[in-house]
């Protein structure tokens, strides 16, 4: 009966996984609902490892808090278009898709990352090990290429004395392995709701005929998505490029990826009053219009990683490095920044040999360097000629009016981590693990005039992360566990310098969030073909980063910290495949209040932290019948508070998807996927994403209407 739930579960693929995974140890990810299917009854033992600790491959069985592995292979010919397409179904994870192709989709995980303006805060972002998070703790995801994603791990709290500067988790993304053969092509093709998308991908493997490597690989993938979106003034035009090499030399695994994203054009559609989101959700914010609020950005990064086997342990190390630029009219200002990104670390796992029980040791230190060059130009788009003489436009009406405040902000972080497990008899497992980390920020002012003092300055920011684990594994697929930790967050560069006022330099009241959290646990294989896992938690929050719309300066966001807040909650899965079917469900319990926290004379305490609903809900279930396969999805929440005095909402909503398509056989080496898909199905008006305490009643982010979509997918190997 083990042996045979082993077998089950392996075939389910709920195992394979890893946030710092071994190179080379992906297999290639079919490509088709079928392939799918039979891949899940080919998988074999191997795959039932995660390093989720930083650790050695290992069983989660085996782990102290709660790890969850996206459904992708469960959901056939995903759009992926956003990260949101890729987290369905992953408890205590909520993805707010804004609509607007100027604003990254917003994660929030145990609800940290709700209040995020732009870019994903309070969770850890990583790419194959690799962090996309930048130093300051902020992520910006339009510029990642999602069509080479093969999975997407997800640790749920107790990130921060492993990985340092989140208090919701952390989410890796793995990139599809390339193709085992010699040549291999690709080629998706999308278009729905005014967007059309296409994808090409060139993967091989070469056999080596020299003796100077073992093994060589590589992946090739270039990306267009172009057209009007759903909302007017949300245009999109944007090219990405990635690649992937990887080899074996010398008994050293080595890889290299490197990232190339060009959006010349993202216009900013805006929220809406509730008037207009009852009245049209396709409207845009008017204002926005008139001062043509978007961006344009462009972005590369490399990176090269290395593992090796030493001394009964595996040493892995990486060294990456990235540009950004930006150009960002909004309705009170054009914001240009010229970034500069450098970073690495060295992470090691070790099993000590000779001991009466199993010991496991781990140690990493990680650094990182940010150094943005900001300037902020008054917005002279459509500024009429009896403008009040504080606006300083030129006569020519150009765009980009005189400099408002030009500083260089840079920002570095450096942190480092033990760990330490021991495994007794009866299936216990204990483990500690410390980590410190220390983040520096400097602003140099370089506008400094008889009205403009210098607001040049500098604040180091830093905190010890201690964690505590307990995993009793009383059966080979049960166990249960219990952590304490501790996670340390600070503000990012923006929150610092955008200050009410309006003044430059950096905010010196503005503290970092810490957060203390009891979590407790369950995950369990049943009956075979079903896993289910059950995860409660309680955190209390000092200091809580709070966003706020400053008055009379639309689109300007400014950060204060609340005294106090408590998150309690519970988040539970289930997930069963068998060769014909999957379904999956994944329900979200969220109370979390202020406890103490004031704002001038008026308390909030007790209120609803804003921008999470208290219940969230999605299912999915995917049909396979002779090539043929259909996909449901659904989405629920419950309503949630707009504002931290409780007074205004979001209301609750409920949202159906559906895609089909039909696995053509393979005809001289060449398949094909023809897939029609209707997106909120019923045609439902809600607000998918909420601004916190927003300015000019403006608070709603509509959801994408009823689309209907279409996706053509080629290969051949």
């Amino acid at each position: 009966m083990i042996a045979a739930g082993v077998r089950s579960l392996v075939q389910m693929g709920l195992l394979a996984g890893a946030l710092t995974p071994s190179l080379h140890a992906q297999q290639t990810t079919p490509q088709s609902a079928a392939d799918s299917a039979k891949a899940r009854a080919a998988q074999n033992l191997q795959a039932v490892n995660v390093s989720v600790t930083r650790d050695a491959a290992r069983s989660p069985f085996e782990l102290p808090f709660a790890v969850s592995t996206a459904p992708l292979s469960a959901r056939p010919a995903l759009r992926r278009t956003g990260v949101s397409d890729l987290l369905l179904g992953v408890p205590g994870v909520q993805v707010q898709d804004r609509a607007n192709p100027s604003q990254d989709q917003r994660i929030a995980l145990r609800g940290f990352g709700a209040r995020s303006a732009f870019g994903v805060r309070g969770v850890r972002v990583l790419r194959d090990g690799v962090p996309l998070s930048l130093p300051d703790g902020q992520t910006p995801t339009d510029w990642l290429d999602l069509e080479t994603v093969e999975q997407v791990d997800v640790v749920r709290g107790t990130a921060a004395a492993l990985y340092g500067n989140a208090a919701g988790g952390v989410i890796n993304m793995r990139s599809r392995a390339p193709s085992s053969a010699p040549l291999s092509a690709q080629l998706r093709l999308w278009d729905g709701g005014g967007l059309q998308r296409a994808n090409a991908q060139l993967s091989g493997t070469q056999a080596d005929t020299t003796g100077r490597w073992q093994r060589a690989a590589w992946l090739l993938s270039a990306t267009r998505t172009a057209g009007n979106g759903p909302r007017t003034w949300s245009r999109l035009d944007a090219s990405s490029l990635f690649a992937r090499g990887l080899a074996t030399i010398a008994g050293t695994r080595w890889e290299v990826q490197g990232t190339h994203y060009d959006a010349p054009r993202a216009e900013n559609t805006g929220a809406l009053t509730a008037a207009e989101l009852s009245r049209d959700p396709r409207l845009p914010d008017s204002l926005n219009i008139t001062r043509r609020s978007r961006k344009a950005a462009r972005q590369s990064q490399v990176a090269l990683l290395a593992e090796r086997d030493v001394a009964g342990g595996t040493l892995r190390a990486s060294l990456f490095g990235a540009t950004r630029t930006l150009d960002n009219p909004l309705p009170f200002a054009i914001v240009a920044v010229d970034r500069q990104v450098v970073g690495g670390g060295v992470h090691g796992a070790w099993r000590l040999p000779n001991t009466p029980w199993p010991v496991r040791l781990g140690a990493g230190v990680d650094a990182q360097a940010q150094a943005d060059e900001r300037s902020n130009f008054e917005n002279c788009a459509a500024v009429a000629p009896s403008a009040p003489p504080t606006v300083q436009c030129p006569v020519s009406r150009v765009e980009r009016g005189a400099t408002r405040l030009e500083q260089q902000e840079r920002a570095s972080s450096v942190g480092g981590y033990g760990r330490v497990e021991v495994e007794a008899p009866h299936g216990l497992f204990a483990s500690a693990a410390l980590r410190y980390d220390q983040v520096a920020f400097r602003v140099t002012d370089r506008f400094i005039t008889a009205t403009n003092l210098n607001d040049s300055g500098n604040r180091t920011l830093g905190a010890v992360s201690p964690m505590l684990g307990l995993t009793w594994r009383a059966r080979p697929l049960w166990s249960l566990y219990a952590n304490l930790s501790t996670a340390f967050e600070t503000p990012t560069v923006t929150e610092l310098t955008n200050q009410a006022d309006g003044a430059a330099g950096l905010n010196a009241q503005l503290e970092p969030q810490r957060t203390r959290t009891v979590e407790i646990g369950t995950q369990a294989v049943l009956w075979q073909h079903i896993r289910a896992d059950v995860a409660l938690f309680r955190a209390a929050v000092l200091d809580e980063l709070v966003p706020f719309d400053v008055p009379n300066q639309p689109g300007r966001r400014a950060f204060r910290n609340a005294g106090r807040s408590t998150r309690t909650g519970a988040e539970t899965s289930v997930r069963g495949e068998w060769r014909a079917v999957d379904i999956g469900a994944a329900y979200t319990w969220s109370k979390f209040r202020f406890d103490r926290y004031d704002v001038g004379t008026v308390s909030f305490a007790g209120k609803r932290i804003p921008g999470v609903p208290e219940q969230y809900l999605q299912a999915f279930s995917t049909l396979r019948a002779r090539g043929l396969w259909s996909t449901v999805e659904y989405t629920a929440a419950s309503r949630a508070s707009a504002n931290d005095a409780g007074t205004i909402y979001g209301a609750g909503y409920s949202v159906w998807n559906w895609r089909a398509g039909y696995d053509v056989p393979a005809v001289g080496g060449v398949r094909m996927q023809p897939t029609v898909s209707l997106e909120n199905a019923f045609d439902r008006r809600y607000a998918s994403s909420l601004v916190v305490n927003a300015t000019r009643n403006r608070y709603f982010e509509p959801g994408l209407p009823r689309r209907v979509s279409f996706l053509m997918s080629l290969s051949w190997e």
